[in-house]
């Protein structure tokens, strides 16, 4: 006899048929895709909850360094050449903004060679410690601080068994490497590495952890365009 019975009709369970299932059954199943859906609210609002309090801690914990001397005190030194980085230094259309001036910590870098190109065995991906402070010059001498930065040489990071990029909540680390094709620098001189931007103490119009920001100006770069 054909599975179903004798209309033919392929049923793998006693008849009648799903579609003949008893009333309460079938009015049950908007109630259960409403829970569903509920519980990936929860599940949302839960992951946006941690992460805004852990954005909280790295704010807490980097704040001392909007006085750039408070971190060069603390081991930071300026990259360099110590310029600011704009889209169009990167290879980028320039209208998508600039980083600004890097200041990085060598020892979380853990730095191992400077040439032909910096390398190292750095994979820090704590943010309320970070390997890299991104500054914007005033045209006073000052310097703004506008985010915090982590920066992972990618073969050390592999090589410490890690198959994926590093992420932060869900934001992946952009993979950064130079194009020897081109005449600029994408990777500003490092070997290829990872790194991720957040945008605590700028606001970014693209995104907290996009890598270029439009509100972020490098003075006197490119005037000739």
């Amino acid at each position: 006899m054909p599975l179903g019975g004798k209309s033919g009709r392929l049923c793998l369970f006693p008849q009648p048929c799903f579609k003949e299932l008893p009333v309460i059954i079938r009015l049950s199943l908007p109630v259960l895709a409403a829970a569903v859906l509920l519980c990936g609210s929860a599940t949302s609002s839960a992951q946006a909850s941690d992460m805004a309090k852990d954005l909280a801690g790295i704010r807490q914990a980097t704040q001392r360094f909007r006085d750039i001397n408070v971190a060069l005190s603390e081991g930071y030194v300026i990259a360099p050449p110590g310029h600011c980085v704009d889209a169009q230094a990167e290879g980028e259309p320039r209208q998508l903004g600039a980083m600004g001036v890097h200041v990085v910590r060598p020892d979380l870098l853990g730095i191992t060679a400077m040439s032909p190109r910096v390398n190292g065995v750095g994979i820090n991906t704590d943010f309320t410690r970070p390997t890299v402070l991104v500054y914007e010059p005033a045209s006073n001498g000052r310097y703004e601080l506008v985010a915090v930065e982590n920066l992972i040489f990618a073969e050390a990071w592999h090589a410490a068994g890690n198959p994926k990029r590093p992420e932060f909540h869900g934001n992946e680390y952009y993979k950064v490497i130079d194009n020897p094709l081109t005449p600029v620098d994408e990777a500003h001189g490092f070997e290829p590495h990872y790194e991720l931007h957040i945008w605590l103490y700028r606001e970014n119009p693209a995104g907290m952890f996009m890598p270029f920001n439009v509100r972020v100006k490098c003075l006197g770069e490119h005037d000739e365009h």
